[in-house]
């Protein structure tokens, strides 16, 4: 080979340094801007699963290379360093991190027990070693010194030997005890995890909503942001928690052994003393339960309230955490085992609209695949119009997006710098995508909905099933199963379309003999025989339930009445507000839902009409009514029935508004409240005697 092409083969031992020492340089300037993104300005422009992959690189680079290990390293510190606007604490006990296992299988359970009993000096007969199990809680780490009782400091972790103090804050935590029970010692310093529970999380996003202000990303940098806030009072509008899972100093140290000479113990003193503490903790004895807890809690993660990153194993006897001790900056009793990243980032090459079942547009961000939760992703949900315009979200940019469990992804941030220029900002089409109908968004709602209904493709199925169930036009055997085979077949495509079904073409479905086609077949037959009412209410019209439909039918008389009724007309009827009055004349606007309705009369269905019943002639107009107990001879839907035959409207609860309290046999609250609030009663023969016209 020639001296040259060798020279190019292999690199000289000097070059191999020079790169691994560039290699390095670049890792350590990278971690420590997204640790100052994360920690300190919580404001992450990469999801954690990046952070550790980079912090992966420069532990392996180091491990090859030793002389590159520098003081300044994020491999040789723990988080971020303390704000300057704090006062620093100097940890009495360093609070130092624990090893992360990045092998999210059984075997990195494995592993840890495997180097625990080698460092015992354990044989394989050896029983096996008991473990403390706990939850590796997504939050801000605390430390609480409680001097004779009395909380009297609070610090973050900052970089281990020095925090940040914290304290004023900390005190308006309701889940940290400001004074303890019990005999805690005279010194005590808690270790745990400030963090914000899912549901407080969305409630606190709800009102930034509410407000018009911007949304947070997630409950971990929502925690440690409230903490840092220099404004306790600000603090104290965040909705935060705390869970403890560890000590720092104990004083007189003979007192505090003598409280716990395993870390269970320790935590059960911890509860006694008044500290949270996490229900899921647990005994683990060997790796084989070890394996187990990871699995089950990994199961549970996305049921529980709050949000974990992995599961926590702690050696639980503390002698023999004290004789294992520590290996650089990590115990070796201890380990972290993470579950699968819940964020990724990628980057959004389209948005498209999906339309649902009910006719609810959904803004969907088409994605380049990634990986995340488990899964590979390629589509994110952006909610609806207002949520994609407060993240921002357009095409062309890189996202944060998250995925937990089963639910489905949604984009959670957009990295700003990263936009391309001139990209589009997002509006919701005000058409539907499927059928062209108009897509209406109703005062007060965040979701646009299709108005084409029984034309529209995507709402087909749910279409027909509305149409067909009992209290509507009611086509028996006429079920889920049934409907998905013929749409998805093509035999049926509109309501009209089940008017037309042969024998033939029902009797080759699946599990769909010639008796079952015949007596389909009857069944639609005999629905074409239906009332106005429930004609009016089968058709799915948004906000027309059966008591909108009766009352719509009595006011008009026919259904081209309804169908040429303006506005303002519609909103003579009782039980009809602004509102449903847009939601009908919106639907029948549509020319497709009109020819919907001409096609279904061609097929044979009709319905008893008469004139407008004039509501001064309704002697229960304006009246409203509530049913309680058991009527001698009338059910609770013949009752109903006939209030509202007379022109009057039955709800489910008193209140003052409520003109009459029907009771029965068996009558209970509802009963004391009328009489409380002054509601006149009535019985059975009371109620048919005021229909009536006796009183």
């Amino acid at each position: 080979m020639p001296l040259g092409a060798l020279a190019h083969a292999v690199k000289a031992p000097d070059a191999i340094d020079s790169e691994a020492a560039q290699a390095a340089r670049v890792l350590r300037e990278q971690l420590h801007y997204h640790a100052h993104c994360y920690y300190t300005l919580d404001a992450p422009e990469v999801p954690d699963a990046h952070y550790d992959d980079l912090f992966q690189q420069l532990q392996a680079l180091e491990a090859a290379h030793p002389e590159l290990v520098r003081a300044d390293s994020p491999t040789q510190r723990v988080g971020g360093a303390p704000l300057a606007q704090f006062a620093p604490v100097r940890h009495a006990v360093p609070m130092l991190s624990i090893r992360t296992e990045t092998d999210t299988q059984a075997s990195g359970a494995q592993n840890f027990d495997t180097r625990v009993r080698k460092e015992l000096g354990l044989t394989p007969t050896d029983n096996p070693v008991a473990y403390a199990a706990e939850l590796k809680f997504d939050g801000l780490a605390i430390n609480l010194r409680y001097e004779h009782g009395t909380l009297v400091q609070a610090a973050t972790r900052g970089d281990g030997e020095t925090g940040e103090d914290v304290t004023q804050n900390c005190r308006t935590i309701g889940q940290i005890p400001l004074r303890l029970t019990g005999d805690a010692p005279a010194i005590l310093e808690v270790r745990g995890e400030v963090y914000m529970r899912r549901d407080d999380f969305e409630t606190l996003n709800q009102r930034q909503r509410d407000k018009g202000e911007k949304t947070y990303i997630n409950p971990r940098n929502t925690a440690a942001g409230a903490v840092r806030q220099l404004d306790p009072a600000v603090t104290a509008q965040r909705p935060l928690s705390f869970f403890a899972y560890g000590v720092g100093e104990v004083a007189p140290a003979a007192q505090g052994e003598a409280h716990f000479g395993t870390h269970l113990a320790l935590l059960q003193a911890l509860a006694s003393w008044g500290f949270p503490v996490a229900a899921q903790t647990q005994l683990a004895l060997g790796a084989a339960e070890l394996i187990a807890f990871h699995q089950r809690i990994g199961a549970l993660r996305d049921q529980l309230p709050f949000d974990i990153d992995g599961v926590v194993y702690k050696v639980n006897d503390l002698a023999l955490q004290q004789r294992l001790g520590f290996v650089t900056r990590e115990p070796r009793w201890a380990v972290a085992h993470k579950y699968p990243a819940q964020e990724q980032f990628t980057t959004v090459v389209a948005i498209d609209v999906q339309v649902g079942r009910t006719g609810k547009l959904t803004p969907v961000a088409k994605l380049t695949p990634v990986f995340v939760g488990g899964v590979t992703v390629t589509n994110a949900t952006l909610h609806n119009e207002d949520e994609a315009r407060r993240k921002d979200v357009r095409v062309g940019d890189t996202v944060i997006v998250r995925r937990a469990g089963d639910v489905i992804p949604e984009v959670v941030a957009v990295l700003l710098e990263k936009r391309l220029q001139d990209a589009p900002l997002f509006t919701m089409p005000r058409q539907c995508p499927v059928c062209g109908s108009a897509a209406v968004r109703e005062a007060e709602e965040a979701d646009y909905r299709c108005t084409g209904g029984l034309f529209c493709g995507a709402q087909r199925k749910e279409a027909i099933l509305h149409f067909a169930q009992r209290r509507a036009v009611e086509v028996e055997g006429l079920g889920d199963k049934l409907v998905e085979q013929l749409v998805d077949g093509g035999a049926v495509k509109t309501l009209p379309d089940l008017y037309r079904l042969g024998l033939t073409a029902l009797a080759s479905l699946d599990r769909m003999a010639d008796k079952s086609a015949q007596n389909l077949l009857a069944a639609l037959e005999q629905s074409k025989q239906t009332t106005l009412p429930r004609f009016l209410f089968g058709l799915g019209i948004r906000h027309v339930g059966e008591a909108t439909a009766k009352a719509l039918a009595r006011h008009f008389g026919s259904l081209d009445a309804i169908m040429a009724a303006s506005e303002e007309h519609l909103l003579q009827v009782a039980d009809v507000g602004p509102i449903v009055a847009t939601s009908i004349r919106t639907f029948f606007d549509q020319p497709h839902n009109r020819e919907v309705v001409e096609q279904l009369r061609a097929c044979g269905l009709v319905w008893p009409e008469g004139e407008p019943s004039p509501q001064a002639l309704l002697p229960l107009t304006g009246k409203t009514f509530v049913l309680t107990g058991t009527l001698p001879t009338l059910s609770r839907e013949d009752a109903k029935a006939l209030i509202e035959a007379a022109g009057g409207k039955v709800a489910g609860s008193v209140s003052k508004k409520t003109s009459y309290l029907v009771a029965g046999e068996e009558a209970g609250s509802k009963l004391d409240k009328a009489r409380e609030l002054g509601v006149a009663v009535l019985d059975e023969a009371g109620l048919k005697e005021i229909i009536d016209g006796d009183s």
